[in-house]
C-alpha cells in the first residue's frame, strides 16, 4: 500500500513536523515558523445552546451545560436559519452557534439550526416536488436521510449535477422536526465516484506546513473543539475507511495535536485530532475563499473550532495551514 515505506513516511513526517531531513530523529529541531508572532487581530468566541430569549439588542442562551449567557446583539450583528434573518427573528428554542467579539460579550454573526449534509449518496426518492435522498456517512457515523426542498435542487443541482448512488454529496441544511433539509452546496461535486479517490502527488519534500482545504462537520459532540484527520491507522482509529487522501498528509495518532492556520483570516489554533476524517478524505475539491487552496481536504473541524478560527459556517470551507503543534 502507498505510504507504509520507511523513506517515504520519514520524508512526510518531517514536512508536517516542520524538521529538516537531514536530522529526521530530532524533534526539538524544528525551522523557525513565520506565522508564531502574527498579529491575529481580536479573539472570537463561539458560544452554542438554545435559545431561551432574543429581542433585538439581546439574546439569553442556554449553554449544553446548562448554563446562561446573556450576550448584547452588536447593531451590524446577523443571523442565518436557512437565509439571512434578523437576529430578533429568531424563534425562541432554535439551537444556535453565536460568534462573539469584545470578550466574548458581543454578538456578531448567529447560525440557527445549522447542520452539514455530508455523505455517499445511496438512493434518490422522488416526492411531489422535493427529494428525498439516503446518504451513507462513514462507518462512524452511519446513514443519514435527508431532504432536498424544491426550492433548494436546482442551486444543488448546478453544483451536484451527479444525483446518483456513489457520487459524494455535501449541503448545508437546516434542521427542522429533526429531519435534515438541504439548502445550499458546500462544495462542487468531485466528479469521481467515492472510491475512486486521486492519488496523492508523490510527495511534498521538507515543507514546514501542508496546505489545503479546512472544511466543518456537526456530527462532533455539541461545543466540542478539535479535529477529524483523514490519514490514521485503522488499529488506531478503528475504522477500516481511513488512509484515504489526495493530499500527501502523513499517518498520525488520536489525540496528536495539530496546529491549523486559517490562511484567509491569519488565525491559527492547536487543536487534537479527536476523530477520524474518512470521508472528508474523499474530497478532492478546493477552496475558493481567498484565492484558491490546493487539491484536498486536509482537515475536519468542529463547528465551535471552525467559528473561532475566523471560518463562515455557510461558506463551508477555509484555505487552510497545518503542522503539529
Amino acid at each position: 500500500m502507498p505510504y507504509r515505506s520507511a523513506d517515504r513516511r520519514r520524508v512526510l513526517a518531517a514536512a508536517v513536523l516542520g524538521r529538516s531531513l537531514d536530522s529526521p530523529g530530532s524533534s526539538d529541531e524544528r525551522e523557525p515558523d513565520p506565522e508564531a508572532d502574527s498579529e491575529e487581530g481580536e479573539p472570537l468566541r463561539s458560544i452554542t445552546g438554545e435559545i431561551l430569549d432574543v429581542s433585538p439588542h439581546l439574546i439569553v442562551v442556554e449553554t449544553p451545560e446548562g448554563e446562561e449567557e446573556r450576550l448584547v446583539i452588536a447593531p451590524w450583528a446577523t443571523a442565518w436559519r436557512g437565509e439571512n434573518v434578523s437576529p430578533a427573528d429568531l424563534p425562541v428554542g432554535a439551537h444556535v452557534i453565536v460568534r462573539a467579539l469584545q470578550g466574548g460579550r458581543v454578538v456578531d454573526r448567529i447560525w440557527a439550526d445549522i447542520t452539514r449534509i455530508t455523505g455517499v449518496i445511496q438512493s434518490v426518492g422522488s416526492g411531489r416536488r422535493d427529494l428525498t435522498v439516503e446518504l451513507y456517512c462513514g462507518p462512524h457515523r452511519g446513514r443519514r436521510t435527508i431532504v432536498i426542498p424544491y426550492g433548494a435542487s436546482g442551486r444543488l443541482r448546478v453544483r451536484h449535477p451527479q444525483f446518483e448512488p456513489g457520487y459524494l454529496f455535501d449541503a448545508i441544511g437546516i434542521r427542522e422536526d429533526g429531519v435534515a433539509h438541504a439548502r445550499l452546496p458546500a462544495t462542487s461535486q468531485p466528479p469521481y465516484r467515492w472510491t475512486s479517490v486521486p492519488k496523492p502527488p508523490p510527495g511534498y519534500g521538507a515543507q514546514s506546513r501542508i496546505s489545503g482545504t479546512s472544511t466543518w462537520s456537526d456530527t462532533f459532540d455539541w461545543g466540542e473543539r478539535g479535529v477529524a484527520y483523514p490519514m490514521l491507522e485503522h488499529a488506531d482509529s478503528d475504522c477500516q475507511d481511513a488512509g484515504v487522501s489526495c493530499t500527501a498528509l502523513p499517518y498520525l495518532a488520536l489525540g496528536s495535536a495539530l496546529s491549523v492556520r486559517n490562511v484567509c483570516a491569519g488565525r491559527t489554533s492547536v487543536l487534537p485530532i479527536v476523530a477520524c476524517g474518512c470521508l472528508a478524505g474523499r474530497f478532492c475539491d478546493r477552496c475558493l475563499e481567498c484565492g484558491t487552496s490546493p487539491r484536498g481536504r486536509i482537515v475536519e473541524l468542529s463547528p465551535v473550532s471552525f467559528v473561532e478560527l475566523g471560518g463562515e459556517l455557510t461558506k463551508g470551507c477555509f484555505n487552510a495551514r497545518v503542522g503539529l503543534g
